[in-house]
């Protein structure tokens, strides 16, 4: 049996891929209401695939509850949050979910940290629990998540995946038993090998983002389209830019790469630029509205409006969103008024949130494009007559504004 600990974004999925492919899976979360939520029948979170996993998992007889269970092998996924001040991994979730473990788990255990931390937080944080707790006999094994909201069920099944072990054995218990679900390629390797691929992975992409957004920056600068030079730069063999965007949200992109920062501040420069280079960006679009609004004597804050809160398409995920960074820079500068839709938020989250998008466009006479959800992609001509600041490139409306 497998006791999944912390049943979130990534934890959840991970669960029910497990049980619908044959493994005895109870799925543990401190959160009762979470845990009542999940036994019902009911997922608590949207992601294509994700319902029909449930009802194969459910099938296949998968257990929710907030107990910790006596088990062999117990995989903990849970938040990772950093320092904004120091940049480090903050692991204190991961270190309350393996004390936790500890009081229940077997003499030799397998514990599989999913995830995602900084090189060597298995060794500075994790490890000196089993030691002060005399629990050594616990095997530790890093196996780092690797897939995106809007796209977590093809990934789990699909995704190259990598296992960092101290016992090359364990490791290779721990791989058996991912590839009774992933079809991608497993390799087994240390614990901190595995600890820095997930975060460099995440670096990578970062870093080139922002190289984008900078891009955009220097070419709004001297009036220049960023798009056409992205595109026919691209036409080189070698050359493949991203496209800049409103900002970076998600745990992977806008956070692992801070922990590289966090541990190595004296070597990490083009990471910490990249990083403040990306962060600064909802401010860049916040200034954009202000000179747009001027340019069109556009005087009433109150009737724009952002489209967008999730931190990416088609998914109802708002970690590190870069429109809450948006508005949270414009109270700071202590305005308000900005109205805002995202039609994959059905609860209130912000001031000024409409749930229809007709009527959040009979609102506002200013649109910013923060989201490219396919529902506004289908309803582009709707609008028509309205001032658009396009954040993705993606309104083809004559008259289009954009970062």
């Amino acid at each position: 049996m497998i006791n999944v600990i912390g049943l979130g974004y990534i934890g959840f999925p991970t669960a029910l891929m497990m049980a619908s492919h044959g493994v005895e899976v109870i799925g543990t979360d401190y959160n009762k209401e979470l845990v009542a939520t999940l036994n019902a029948g009911h997922t608590t979170f949207k992601e294509d695939g994700l319902d029909e996993l449930f009802r194969d998992a459910l099938k296949a007889g998968i257990k929710f509850t907030t107990e910790y269970q006596v088990t062999d092998t117990y995989i903990v996924s849970v938040p990772t949050p950093y320092d904004k001040f120091s940049k480090k991994v903050d692991a204190c979730y991961v270190v309350a979910a393996v004390k936790d473990v500890l009081r229940v788990a077997p003499k030799g255990a397998t514990l599989v940290i999913e995830s995602t931390i900084s090189p060597g937080t298995i060794e500075k944080c994790v490890r000196p629990v089993l030691v002060a707790e005399k629990r050594e006999d616990i095997h530790l094994v890093h196996a780092p998540e690797r897939i995106i909201p809007g796209n977590m069920v093809y990934e789990l099944l699909h995704n190259n995946r990598t296992i960092g072990a101290d016992d090359k054995e364990i490791g290779e218990e721990v791989a058996k038993l991912y590839a009774s679900f992933c079809q991608g390629e497993i390799v087994v390797t240390d614990i901190k090998t595995a600890e820095m691929t997930k975060v460099v992975e995440n670096t990578f992409r970062a870093v080139n983002i922002a190289f984008a957004n900078e891009l955009a920056k220097i070419c709004r600068h001297d009036n220049m389209d960023v798009y056409e030079i992205i595109k026919i730069c691209n036409m080189h063999p070698r050359v493949n830019i991203l496209q800049p965007g409103p900002g970076v949200g998600g745990h992977c992109i806008s956070v692992d790469p801070w922990f590289l920062v966090g541990d190595y501040p004296s070597l990490a420069k083009v990471i910490d630029e990249s990083m403040k280079t990306n962060d600064g960006m909802p401010d860049f679009v916040l200034n954009r509205i202000y000179e747009i609004m001027k340019e069109t004597g556009m005087t009433d804050i109150s009737r724009v409006g952002l489209y967008g809160l999730t931190y990416k398409e088609n998914v109802d995920d708002m970690r590190e969103s870069p429109t809450l960074q948006l508005l949270e820079s414009q109270e700071r500068h202590l305005a308000t008024g900005l109205k805002v839709y995202d039609p994959f938020i059905e609860k209130d989250v912000v001031k000024n949130q409409y749930h229809s998008l007709d009527e959040f466009l009979d609102a506002v006479d200013f649109v910013v494009i923060m989201v490219k959800h396919n529902e506004i992609k289908d309803n582009m001509d709707k609008l028509a007559g309205k001032t658009v600041l396009d954040c993705h490139n993606i309104c083809r409306l004559p008259g289009v504004y954009h970062i």
